[in-house]
């Protein structure tokens, strides 16, 4: 088990292990389509050797165990010992995903692994060992193969640390690494040189004084030892002699080390690393160096291990431009933004209210530092959508593969930026959609071929922004959806009344009822009439909206409109009677009055002539069944919904607001044209409108008709 100082650092090992395993997955697939990238395999052999190292020291065993194998056969690759093949790949692949299953594992401190997991990890163990050589079994001798400096057989190094004064504080623990050590070989002789240790008075508990000789026998080469101290290395002194090396870099050690040198001497030959009169001889035959220098000096690192290459730890601590920040603190952070703009308008609402000059200026700054505070905190929830788009190019491979077709997948605007949030609620209606355009969409290749397409289909996955917010397509050039079929699947349904004609988009939008489904056989992926309803309500869930266009032969496009972000929002309110709503801003595309004669006819008819184009409306009072007396005088607020507008009838116009989205609770969840309440400067409550929800209202019950 892990000390609990050691949580911390726990918690960074599997957030990296993730960040390198998609980045092995990422390197894994585009190997596929040039194996002799050197780069590309240097930096997965890289990845591999990083969470083998980094799980080492942390005691995660069976990651260790396993990624030393894993990283054995990447070796070889590297080496151009065994050619890339797509098999090595495929086991490759099913390896990064043990891998990923091991670090879950042990981030859940467990110890054992339950019985699919073991039978899974002995099975690619097996299979990754019959890519070794079959003197080596297990890759157990295979850490020091091709590697300059390699050991043919045990030998007794010596390795020689002083720990850098930092390294506590940084979350490591030195017996971490003499552990690790353990593992490599056995360890015939510790002792701990505590020479820097200061008085108690000038005592830091949190700085390490520690420094250690250590006689290590084992059959791996000095790079693996090296590598044992790779994450204190930097901030550390440390020297590795290698067995046979004779007196010569033992006195040369000891000239260069701060420590006493009569006592260093001693270790060294207790430990039986030199005999006494051999160092005796050595001593005296050289002149004695300056010993002035600290532990972290490079010298020391140069002049027994031949590298000077690492740069001190501290400046690489300068160099870092990014930080690791937990989730729960920028939600808190987000919360209390939140606050700060409803209390915001609670001040401004008063400003106006007691018309003062000096108040009314000291609230419009703070207004607007209000709503820089807000943007930047936003920001800092942004996201690239490309990390989402990223993880399908292995979920095309692996499914098309398994139907039998051959499918690529094509990615765009994935820089666009998104809130994290909104990222992780969209990855499961995105694998929906995407499975099914594999699926039902792409044919086989024969035909494709037939058909006078290419025998290989793509599928593509777009992101831009639109207004405030961001619009996400997944398009295949596939067969497209079949008309013919929809209609009498809604027939049998009793999705459609006898004899009616729907338009496009209501006849495409019908494959999101529930149980609706077009497909001739069931298969694993689909076919049950179970998912597509799912990713509407789950799109719907976040605000957003979701449409399908189709080319019969040509293919089809789903396309998903999201707000970028799901806590603060600009809002547009209105009024009806004593109520307020609010429209998010995003959607609302401009306001006109509604004229004499088309208030007149509103009980004939429900859309207006807006500048030659037909408008179907809504009128909210009617919606919301409020009987008050209707104005004089009424509005339209034009919105934009998944490309079709709507008007919506209000009261009044009240403007811009900025609006702090909050829960309605489980007893409101099932409202339909209502997402969320905000709080008014008043301290009043707004109800926040879903604007798609309440159109799709309309639309069943027959009220939306031009």
């Amino acid at each position: 088990m892990l000390d609990k100082d050691l949580e911390g650092v726990k918690k960074t090992f599997v957030q990296e292990s993730h960040e390198l395993l998609e980045a092995m997955e990422e390197a894994l697939l585009a190997l596929e389509k040039d194996p002799g990238d050197a780069d590309t395999v240097n930096a997965l052999f890289r990845a591999a050797h990083t969470i083998k190292g980094s799980s080492g020291v942390l005691g995660a065993e069976k990651a260790e165990k396993f990624t030393h194998a894993v990283e054995n056969v990447l070796m070889r690759i590297r080496d151009g010992e065994i050619p890339l093949t797509d098999a090595i790949i495929g086991v490759m692949l099913e390896c990064r995903d043990h891998m990923l299953s091991l670090v879950d594992l042990f981030d859940e401190g467990k110890d054992e692994l339950p019985g699919s997991l073991a039978a899974r990890d002995s099975l690619l163990t097996e299979r990754l060992n019959a890519f070794l050589p079959a003197s080596k079994p297990g890759g157990e001798a295979n850490g020091g193969n091709g590697e300059a400096g390699a050991a043919a057989a045990a030998g007794e190094w010596h390795v020689s640390v002083r720990f850098g004064r930092d390294v506590l504080r940084h979350g490591m623990d030195p017996a971490s690494f003499i552990n690790y050590l353990s593992r490599l070989g056995e360890i015939t002789s510790l002792t701990a040189v505590h020479d820097a240790m200061p008085s108690f008075e000038e005592m830091d508990p949190e700085s390490c004084y520690l420094g250690f000789e250590i006689r290590l026998r084992t059959k791996v080469n000095q790079k693996t030892i090296e590598d044992a101290f790779e994450f204190v290395r930097e901030e550390s002194a440390l020297a590795v002699i290698p067995p046979g090396s004779g007196v010569g870099p033992y006195a040369e050690l000891i000239k260069a080390l701060p420590d006493d040198p009569e006592k260093l001497g001693e270790i060294l030959v207790s430990c039986g690393a030199v005999s006494r009169k051999e160092l005796e001889q050595a001593m005296s035959a050289r002149p004695g160096l300056p010993c002035e220098a600290p532990p972290e000096k490079a010298a020391f690192e140069r002049g027994a291990s031949g590298d000077a290459s690492n740069k001190p730890g501290k400046a690489r601590a300068r160099e870092s431009r990014t930080m690791r920040i937990d989730a729960d603190k920028l939600d808190a952070l987000i919360n209390l933004v939140g606050e700060l703009v409803s209390a915001g308008a609670n001040i401004d609402e008063h400003s106006r209210r007691l018309r003062d000059g000096w108040l009314l200026e000291s609230s419009s700054i703070m207004s607007r530092l209000v709503e820089e505070i807000r943007e930047s905190a936003m920001r800092l929830r942004m996201a690239p959508i490309g990390e989402a788009f990223n993880r399908f190019h292995r979920v095309v491979r692996d499914i098309s593969r398994a139907l039998g077709k051959d499918i690529g997948l094509s990615i765009s605007g994935g820089e666009t930026e998104l809130d994290k949030t909104v990222i992780e609620k969209i990855n499961d209606p995105l694998m929906h959609l995407v499975r099914n355009a594999i699926d039902h969409g792409i044919e086989m290749p024969e035909a494709r071929a037939a058909a006078g397409k290419a025998a290989k289909g793509t599928v593509r996955l777009n992101a831009f922004h639109d207004a405030a917010g961001i619009t996400i397509e997944i398009t295949d050039d596939g067969r497209g959806l079949d008309r013919k079929k929809i209609l009498e699947k809604a027939a049998r349904l009793g999705l459609l009344n006898p004899g009616r004609n729907p338009s496009e988009s209501e006849l495409l939008g019908l494959i999101f009822e529930p149980g609706f489904s077009t497909a001739d056989e069931i298969t694993k992926l689909s076919g049950r009439g179970v998912g597509m309803d799912v990713v509407k309500k789950n799109v719907e869930e976040l605000r957003g909206t979701i449409a399908v266009e189709s080319r019969e032969g040509a293919g089809a496009t789903v396309r998903i409109r999201l707000p970028l972000t799901l806590a603060i929002i600009d809002g547009f309110m209105v009024g009806i009677n004593s109520s307020h709503y609010i429209i998010p801003l995003d959607m609302v595309v401009e306001c006109v009055e509604l004229g004499e004669a088309d208030r007149r006819a509103s009980d004939r008819r429900r859309y207006v002539n807006l500048r030659g184009a037909t408008l179907p409306y809504v009128r909210l009072r009617d919606f919301f069944n409020d009987h008050g007396n209707r104005p004089p005088f009424e509005n339209i607020v034009v919105v934009d919904c998944g490309g079709q507008k709507t008007g919506l009838v209000v009261d009044e116009l009240l403007g811009e607001v900025q609006t702090v989205i909050k829960p309605l609770g489980r007893v409101y969840s099932n409202v339909r044209g209502i997402s969320g309440a905000t709080i008014m400067g008043t301290g009043k409550v707004a109800l926040i409108l879903d604007v798609a929800g309440l159109v799709q209202s309309v639309e069943r019950a027959g009220a939306l008709t031009a």
